[in-house]
């Protein structure tokens, strides 16, 4: 097994600037890094003012751009690729996830995963193989990944919100209703929207959806 690589990234301590009550972990897309998204905590600061945020660097450098870094290659597309992919990176993330809460003295319940893109399979792969279910999974422009096991692997299912522009060359929004499809069968909890005539970004409506399900689901019961 390969050694777990400690990640850091770029960080935002509770609007009320108290100990946090929440955490959230932005995940971004192939070949970016953490200040990628963590202009995202700026925007949802003031529906979330009791939670941190922190958007670690992914702990590869990217091989298909002079900058930046990959959760894994995605130089193949095929299925089997991306599934190993997820689950060569799926062990870094976890533990980076339990340095976090633990560091924050908070548990799963506190928890959410933002994606996008690359970082939106990664967010989805891990949050439903998790002990415990987060609080929220948000999955911008991305895509499920080995979906056909989850029936068998899924040990959390949290509640998701999937968002995807219906222009989006890099990921068609095809992958989010197949997405959807996956997610279904497996029972878990899943709401989507499409951004008309957006393509591999976020826009402001899916902005303002993810601070609301955010803001949402951190208020509600934990799932079961």
């Amino acid at each position: 097994m390969a050694a777990i690589r400690p990640l850091s990234g770029p960080r935002l301590v509770p609007a009320y600037g108290d100990r946090a009550r929440q955490l959230v972990v932005l995940l971004h897309g192939l070949g970016a890094d953490g200040n990628d998204l963590i202009g995202l905590a700026q925007q949802w600061r003031a529906r979330l003012p009791g939670a941190a945020f922190v958007a670690p660097n992914a702990p590869e450098p990217c091989d298909m751009a002079p900058s930046g870094y990959q959760w894994f290659s995605l130089r193949s597309m095929a299925p089997a690729e991306l599934a190993a992919g997820v689950r060569a990176a799926a062990p870094t993330v976890h533990a980076f996830l339990d340095a976090e809460l633990k560091r924050a003295g908070l548990d799963d319940q506190s928890l959410a995963l933002v994606g996008f893109s690359q970082g939106t399979m990664l967010a989805l792969h891990v949050a439903l193989r998790r002990r415990s279910p987060c609080a929220a999974v948000i999955g911008y422009s991305g895509a499920v990944v080995d979906g056909d096991r989850l029936g068998t692997e899924a040990s959390a299912r949290p509640p998701i919100l999937l968002i995807h522009g219906s222009a989006d060359d890099l990921i068609p929004v095809e992958a989010l209703f197949a997405a959807v499809g996956k997610l279904s069968a497996a029972e878990v909890a899943v709401e989507w929207h499409i951004s008309e005539g957006v393509g591999h970004g976020i826009a402001e409506d899916g902005l303002d959806l993810g601070g609301a399900f955010l803001a949402q689901r951190f208020r509600a019961p934990a799932p079961a």
